[in-house]
């Protein structure tokens, strides 16, 4: 474990973090709004945000409100552009940081249509993940869902979360108690996760179609058996 007797990082802030297939960047209303609701499927959001604690938006217009409140809140909003098309195809938000503990949450995810079954959405919680560990030099990285919410915690788990429990009547969602799952990685674990981001998303590991080859859960396997060994 680090030596903490001086241990000190700073608050995150916006930024834009550049991969080979998305580009994450702080979100701005007057210039994305339009597009990053559009990527999200326009009224189709509300679906997609089934499990988010605020009510079904109305259109457009709710939807910039309830990204200023969550700016207000602490919430630091991120877009995911595809690199080879330039559309706005999703978001993230770093949330409820603490500093003086080097925590900080990844919340507030939303994923479009255009991400499926492609590495932008494996990519674009690399990028986000890279930078908390190694240019903010935090301490722990959490993930936090419904706990009604599998495709989240299948999600949180095959990123290398590791799943801590559920904490019971955690919140009132949508006028309806929600029981939160609660994951997290650490700063002495990400350096295989690092590995194994890194390998499953070469070039090397898809073929002529776009496919995997090898899962990003089996690639992490093997470096830890490697490891052990």
């Amino acid at each position: 474990m680090r030596d903490l007797s001086t241990y000190k990082v700073s608050a995150p802030g916006y930024v834009t973090l550049k991969g080979r297939y998305v580009t994450v960047e702080p979100f701005v209303r007057e210039q994305h709004l339009q597009a990053l609701w559009d990527g999200l499927g326009g009224m189709g959001i509300n679906p997609l945000l089934l499990y988010f604690a605020q009510d079904d938006f109305g259109g457009i217009e709710d939807f910039g409100t309830w990204l200023d409140n969550a700016k207000k809140g602490g919430w630091l909003t991120h877009i995911f552009r595809d690199n080879a098309t330039g559309e706005i195809v999703g978001m993230a938000n770093y949330m409820r940081a603490d500093p003086a503990n080097g925590v900080v949450e990844i919340g507030g995810v939303a994923h479009g249509a255009a991400m499926k079954r492609s590495p932008l959405s494996t990519e674009a919680h690399y990028l986000m993940a890279k930078h908390v560990f190694e240019d903010l030099g935090y301490r722990r990285y959490e993930w936090k869902c419904d706990n009604n919410n599998e495709p989240s915690k299948t999600t949180a788990a095959r990123y290398g979360f590791t799943f801590e429990g559920v904490f019971r009547q955690h919140m009132i969602s949508k006028r309806r108690n929600r029981d939160t799952a609660w994951f997290s990685m650490i700063d002495s674990e990400w350096p295989l996760l690092d590995d194994a981001f890194k390998a499953w998303l070469s070039p090397d590991n898809f073929d002529g179609n776009g496919d995997q080859k090898r899962k990003l859960q089996d690639i992490r396997a093997d470096l830890e058996r490697e490891r052990l060994a």
